[in-house]
């Protein structure tokens, strides 16, 4: 089955609007980490968040459901690599152990959003 067939808008989707949220989290907490970590941990873990919705979006473009679910895997990747690059931030005391915290919430809750968006392609 087409992917276009089976998701109209990717805008519309619970998984990536929660990511872009968690985007926007994670920027708004890296922008307090030292100056000297810019082309550092910052831009390590900004990638690895951004990584998250952008893939959700190119595997949604994609014609086939395989094609579609590796992407939703390297979204997922991407979310695991933004944890750990988070826990080290906070090991760094660049966040604090609430920062963390909030943010891991949010992350968890995509984790789940985009294991059960997976599921639901893998039935196509």
């Amino acid at each position: 089955m087409e992917g276009s067939e089976v998701v109209r808008s990717y805008t519309s989707l619970e998984v990536w609007v929660k990511s872009r949220a968690l985007v926007k989290h994670v920027y708004l907490l890296t922008k307090a980490f030292p100056k000297e970590e810019m082309f550092g941990l910052t831009s390590q873990v900004r990638n690895a968040v951004v990584s998250v919705p952008s893939n959700i979006a190119e595997g949604c473009g994609r014609q086939y459901a395989k094609e579609a679910i590796n992407f939703f895997h390297i979204a997922r990747g991407s979310l695991y690599e933004t944890e750990t690059q988070l826990y080290v931030a906070a090991d760094l005391a660049y966040i604090s152990p609430e920062q963390l915290n909030s943010v891991l919430g949010n992350i968890t809750e995509c984790k789940k959003l985009l294991n059960g968006f997976i599921k639901y392609y893998r039935g196509l």
